[in-house]
């Protein structure tokens, strides 16, 4: 059984900063791409940053320069660090990580619980 177990949400003012963790745990032979998806309500989801297993990184243009994503691959675990936040990031932060649970077997994506993030002007 996979687990995604996110934690750090909760609730700043602009210009804070806040460090999303998500730690991935069960029988997992190997994690591909992980990454951090938010949603607010009425809008898409969208993808906020993905961190590869070697370090390379990627961001939705609209967090680039106040975000980073990191991971620990001996942990199973993506982190995001959010500053200088702005009242229009509030959303529910969820991880993804897509990964096999054998090794010639098919990849899957897998979903956090979602952790909320408010930002107050």
């Amino acid at each position: 059984q996979v687990q995604l177990v996110e934690s750090g949400g909760g609730l700043v003012q602009a210009g804070g900063s806040l460090r999303l963790s998500c730690a991935a745990s069960g029988s997992i032979f190997s994690i591909n791409i992980m990454g951090w998806y938010r949603q607010a309500p009425g809008k898409q989801r969208e993808l906020v940053a993905g961190i590869s297993t070697g370090g390379s990184t990627n961001y939705v243009d609209s967090v680039k320069g106040r975000f980073t994503i990191s991971r620990d691959n001996a942990k199973n675990t993506v982190f995001l660090q959010m500053n200088s936040l702005k009242p229009e990031d509030t959303a529910v932060y969820y991880c993804n990580a897509n990964l096999r649970l054998t090794d010639w077997g098919p990849s899957y994506s897998y979903w956090g619980q979602g952790t909320q993030v408010t930002v107050s002007s």
